[in-house]
């Protein structure tokens, strides 16, 4: 399956099961409090199927982009009087009946997350140890060097390559200098300060970031792993397992370092001697490197791909301990996630932070592609942030209903309806402006790519 297809089909699984999720958990809560629910329907517009079980209609809409719970409502209603008297009409229930309707969403998401990550743990996902390679950058700068064992970055002690990551790109987010404690080959271990503050401001470009911090996993070995048909390799004998050992006769220890001599030697003569270790044997072999142009640059190439690194860390626990871990990541990623609106909010995290769906959908593919594990983890991160998504106080979103019916039980009467269409008005106008410039992130990021 290509990647464009398999964004559009994993984005649409993940969209299906979480917001079925969370729809699912107005309808429950609605149903416990004798509220009539008319419709339930996955996507919005013209149901393109359905079928009615228990007085409810269940839907699948045209546009596959979110959904709802279509409750008895009164102000919907051809006659309102007639509807307010009829038995499980929504707006006849006390304001915390509805505030649990409105809230049982978002806990839904969250359960969810839990439920996930849960999954995640009794699985195991795969991942590298927290091994770097060379250093350049701002982690140059600080002392990090190549073999160094990343131990903890800033309070979160880290098990895999992937949790530091994710813990210096937060931080990189915020331009906030971040202390990291690593082991060096020797075991002995240091504390040094990556100045992220450095960074350009509002830097949000993973690539561009990536390469200003300079940090990097452990280089991939010089082992083949496949040969494309019709290049240099393929004619001058290489084969899927080969270990390049030297390249006109410098010693090779790594991947990357194939690539650099590769540039320097062909440009003096393309023609290639190579020492490989095939199985038990060494053998030499020639081979005529080619010019190619890639992505507008044109680079020196044998046409090989590297075999991929061994995952040599994994995140697995049993069933019950999973159940605390579960809940411990759920935690830290809420309080990652909150942390992050917190900063864009008072202007310390570049709004340019924000994805749409393209973003989703492209990483909903790749994490498809590493298992199992890697999906749940991103289905349990989706749904948490959909689920705090939906509790902000903005209105047409849960929690902006949640503050409407929470203002109408402190004052004893509905919100005036005057005061309910303003807030729809600028709700949606948020949204909408939120919406776009994600989207807007996202072209950005495709065309700079």
């Amino acid at each position: 399956m290509s990647e464009f297809f398999g964004s559009i089909f994993w984005l649409a699984v993940t969209l299906g099961v979480l917001v079925t999720f969370h729809e699912f958990g107005h309808y429950w809560v609605a149903r416990r409090c004798g509220v009539r629910v008319l419709r339930f329907s996955i996507g919005f517009g013209k149901p393109i199927w359905s079928f009615y079980r228990d007085g409810t209609e269940w839907a699948i809409s045209a546009i596959p982009l979110g959904g709802y719970v279509k409750f008895l409502d009164q102000r919907e209603a051809d006659d309102p009087v007639a509807a307010a008297r009829e038995p499980g009409e929504f707006y006849s229930k006390p304001p915390w009946q509805r505030i649990a309707i409105a809230a049982a969403g978002p806990a839904f998401n969250i359960l969810f997350t839990v439920a996930a990550f849960w999954a995640m743990f009794v699985i195991g996902r795969p991942d590298y140890q927290p091994v770097i390679g060379a250093t350049k950058g701002l982690a140059a700068e600080a002392g990090l060097a190549a073999d160094d064992r990343i131990l903890a970055v800033g309070d979160d002690k880290i098990d895999s390559m992937s949790n530091a990551m994710q813990a210096i790109y937060e931080a990189a987010a915020l331009h906030r200098d971040t202390v990291i404690e690593v082991a060096d080959a020797k075991g002995q271990t240091r504390a040094v300060t990556l100045a992220l503050s450095k960074l350009p401001p509002g830097a949000p470009d993973s690539v561009a970031v990536y390469e200003k911090i300079g940090i990097s996993g452990a280089p991939l070995a010089p082992v083949v792993g496949q040969v494309d048909t019709d290049t240099p390799a393929a004619r001058g004998g290489l084969k899927s397992g080969d270990r390049i050992l030297s390249l006109n006769g410098q010693a090779i220890t790594d991947a990357p370092q194939v690539s650099r001599l590769l540039g320097e030697e062909a440009a003096k003569n393309p023609r290639i001697s190579l020492l490989v270790k095939r199985g038990s044997e060494q053998v030499a072999l020639t081979a005529t490197a080619e010019q190619r142009t890639r992505n507008g640059q044109t680079r020196w190439m044998l046409g090989v791909t590297w075999q991929e690194r061994a995952r040599d860390a994994v995140e697995h626990f049993g069933p019950l301990a999973a159940v605390p871990a579960a809940f411990a990541e759920t935690w830290k990623q809420t309080a990652s996630m909150l942390g992050m609106i917190k900063s864009m909010v008072v202007g310390e995290a570049s709004t340019r932070n924000l994805s749409s769906v393209i973003s989703i959908a492209q990483v909903a593919n790749a994490s498809a592609n590493e298992g199992p594990a890697w999906f749940l983890s991103f289905l349990a991160v989706i749904s948490l942030s959909l689920g705090i998504l939906n509790l902000l106080p903005i209105p047409i979103l849960d929690g902006g209903h949640i503050v409407v019916y929470l203002a109408e039980w402190i004052k004893g009467s509905p919100v005036s309806e005057r005061t309910l269409i303003a807030g729809q008005y600028v709700g949606l106008a948020l949204l909408v402006s939120l919406m776009s410039l994600a989207f807007y992130n996202d072209i950005v990021r495709l065309v700079a790519s």
